[in-house]
């Protein structure tokens, strides 16, 4: 499979010869940003056309210059490198270098998170939204969702219909069973006082329906009693790790890194964890190799409203090497709460409905510390009850954390194969996948499952 059609094709699941992409001369010059049609931004290297330092920029529309030579489409950029760019972030570094990232942010950060416990809430959220002002302001990733990623997939298929002039092209549903979409409720542990909440917060999904993962810090926020992990998982629920000390510096260091890596895999092996995620969604994907976990949480769609800025820019999982990563679709309720000041349930709504539109993750992260007073539970309850619902009514698959990743490896080895005139699935698995139908109008992507 050439390279260039190699992200496509593991992203719908596909056989080889539906992605007929060639490339369209030779990608040359500094990476930048770019369209591929008027709602999804691309950044890195194109053969034809131009790129901008500056996404606000008149950007150049890659999908205007694709050709199409004997029923193959010859593409102006490597579809795999952009979206390869976007879902690991590498647009920050070319904006921190354009705009001259200021060398005391380590520092700042570093001081701010040795005075963080001593620091009431109410001053934390001040610093907080005086940290993430103009947050509004920024053109991308596009908020509150950006599938840009999954876009350039959904306009690829559309050139691969087209220029065959074909009805349909035959693919692995993205959930099991035909569900329409996937949602997942995780909860970050970041004070004893909110591991004590837990069991309270345990009954109150069940009384919705819905199971969820805890996140737990092995070292310096709170006492771990075994006891409290095994009734998290006899109970149904799931036990993650979070970080190691949640003091803001995991990634601050490579050798620091590699440390605490350490001990975060042993801790993984003594919660009997799959998952993982950093304090803060702190990442550096690039050293996720590092890691023992099957799966990450650490990556968000849309990252303005956090410390570390950027996004991957999909609503689906991926996978970074041999680690899935699950990425955070949805605003957190500390954020929505404490920076927004908001405590109806409009923008999870807006945000679940373009996740819905793209039979994407729906994926939460909701703290137990955050939600013990009375107004912020109200609203999580809300959430909890539009999720039930969505079950219901649209379908959505309601999941743990590990069950997307194993469902998501299973679907990653299956096979589409032709026998006897009819489409069938092979691989492990198989029992629970669906064949689905892309189709185009010439103007819009639909999708059929059997």
């Amino acid at each position: 499979m050439m390279r260039i059609n190699r992200a496509f094709v593991e992203h719908y699941r596909c056989q080889d010869q539906a992605a007929d992409f060639g490339p369209l001369g030779e990608t040359a010059g500094a990476p930048g940003y770019f369209r591929f049609g008027a709602d999804a931004i691309c950044y890195g290297q194109v053969s034809v056309g131009f790129t901008a330092d500056d996404v606000r920029a008149e950007l150049n529309d890659a999908l205007t210059q694709v050709q199409v030579e004997d029923d193959r489409c010859l593409i102006p950029f490597e579809p795999t490198e952009i979206v390869e760019n976007l879902r690991r972030e590498r647009y920050i570094a070319h904006d921190a270098n354009a705009t001259g990232k200021n060398p005391r942010d380590g520092f700042i950060r570093k001081a701010y998170y040795a005075a963080r416990p001593l620091l009431p809430v109410g001053v934390r959220k001040h610093l907080q939204r005086i940290a993430l002002k103009g947050w509004d302001k920024k053109p991308f990733p596009c908020w509150p969702i950006d599938r840009s990623v999954d876009k350039i997939f959904e306009r690829l298929m559309m050139l691969a219909l087209d220029s065959r002039g074909i009805d349909r092209i035959p693919f692995i549903w993205f959930w099991p069973e035909g569900k329409s979409a996937c949602a997942i409720m995780t909860h970050d542990v970041e004070t004893r006082t909110g591991l004590e909440f837990c069991p309270s917060l345990m009954d109150l999904n069940d009384s919705y329906g819905i199971k969820s993962s805890f996140q737990i810090v092995p070292e310096g926020r709170y006492r771990i009693d075994p006891q409290v992990l095994n009734d998290i998982r006899r109970r149904g629920f799931e036990v993650n790790v979070h970080d190691w000390n949640h003091d803001g510096c995991l990634f601050s260091d490579r050798e620091v890194f590699l440390t605490r890596a350490a001990k975060i895999n042993q801790a993984a092996a003594e919660f009997e964890a799959q998952g993982f995620r950093s304090g803060v969604l702190y990442r550096n994907t690039d050293w996720f190799d590092a890691f023992t976990f099957s799966y990450d949480m650490s990556v968000p769609n849309v990252g303005h409203l956090d410390p570390q800025p950027g996004g991957c820019c999909t609503v689906m999982p991926y996978f970074i090497g041999r680690i899935l990563e699950v990425p955070v679709t949805l605003t957190q309720d500390y954020a929505l709460f404490h920076i927004l000041r908001d405590y109806s349930i409009d923008l999870w709504t807006r945000q679940i409905s373009l996740i819905l539109g793209g039979n994407g993750l729906i994926s939460s992260i909701v703290h137990p510390d955050y939600i013990i007073e009375k107004r912020a539970r109200a609203t999580y309850s809300r959430l909890l009850a539009s999720l039930s619902a969505l079950a219901k009514e649209e379908n959505v698959w309601l999941a743990l954390p590990r069950e997307v990743d194993r469902w998501w490896r299973e679907r990653s080895r299956m096979t589409l194969v032709q026998k006897h005139g009819r489409w069938e699935i092979e691989g492990p698995g198989k029992e629970r996948a669906r064949i689905a139908y892309a189709n185009s109008n010439g103007q819009r992507l639909t999708y059929i499952v059997e």
